[in-house]
């Protein structure tokens, strides 16, 4: 359990440090040898005590293997000289990680690359609950990338029923994806900020099967919606025409027009007439 202390302040031993070295100087010039030592060895001995906390950083003191405590406050201070001290960066951090090999739901091989911006909070846990706490975010950061991708398919082609992909579920999968990273680095005292996808794509091996899936999709998507419309646009003309009692059309002619006009507008090339100069019974 982190503990937060205040150690003595630096000035105050520094000025009773200086003030050894002309006392250690009298006492040998007058020949008093011992009184002399003990002032240098004095002076030598609390050197070692002195120590700064810069802004957003902290220090863990030990005292023989015994944790006395985490100066947070910043400043110059001394402590025991046989204390053990150890500075750990409070700051906030993040890092990119490369794209990772990753298996979606169904299986299917994605390239998922993440961003995690943490602090340590914790200095005890940072510091003897965990062997690197930098090191063990970045691994477990990994892990927590591999189990979010398996819970969700890359897109519905295949999953139908998906209501949350890798791919259009942006909000939900940064939100399970900051939660598993938070279950696995609380053990190490780290507060997680923020974690989202930076990088998402199928793996380099399935990429072209899957780009001219979609490109496909997307053709019979627009083709039905061409063909909804044409149909639309011809029952329009023939409804038009008998309205206005334009032209009457017995069904062979009727069902003739129709295939021109189905033509002419489902076609993905403009079309080229032939003009008829008879009757239309030619």
């Amino acid at each position: 359990m982190e503990k937060i202390t205040k150690p003595i302040s630096g000035y105050m031993i520094l000025l009773l440090n200086l003030a050894l070295i002309p006392a250690a100087i009298f006492s040998l010039v007058n020949g008093q040898a011992v009184p002399g030592i003990a002032s240098i060895f004095a002076f030598i001995l609390l050197i070692p005590g002195y120590f700064i906390v810069e802004p957003n950083k902290a220090m863990v003191l030990l005292l023989f293997g015994e944790y006395k405590g985490t100066v947070k406050a910043n400043g110059f201070f001394w402590v025991n000289p046989f204390m053990t001290k150890k500075k750990i960066s409070l700051r906030v951090r993040n890092f990119e990680n490369k794209p990772l090999k990753v298996n979606d739901k169904i299986g299917n091989p994605v390239m998922v690359g993440t961003i995690v911006v943490w602090q340590v909070e914790d200095t005890f846990k940072a510091t003897f609950d965990v062997d690197d706490y930098e090191n063990f975010v970045h691994l477990q950061s990994d892990a927590a990338v591999r189990k979010m991708a398996g819970s969700y398919p890359y897109d519905n082609f295949e999953d139908e029923e998906a209501e949350i992909t890798l791919r259009s579920g942006v909000e939900e999968v940064n939100n399970s994806l900051e939660e598993e990273i938070v279950e696995r680095l609380n053990h190490a005292g780290i507060k997680v900020i923020e974690a989202r996808i930076s990088h998402l794509a199928y793996a380099s091996e399935i990429a072209s099967a899957m780009l001219q899936r979609q490109q496909a999709t997307a053709i019979v998507a627009a083709r039905q919606k061409i063909v909804e419309g044409a149909v639309g646009m011809v029952e329009m003309a023939l409804e038009d025409l008998k309205v206005k009692d334009i032209i009457e059309f017995d069904e062979d002619k009727k069902a003739t027009m129709v295939s021109n006009l189905m033509v002419v507008l489902c076609s993905d090339k403009s079309a080229s007439p032939v003009l008829n100069v008879g009757t239309l019974h030619q």
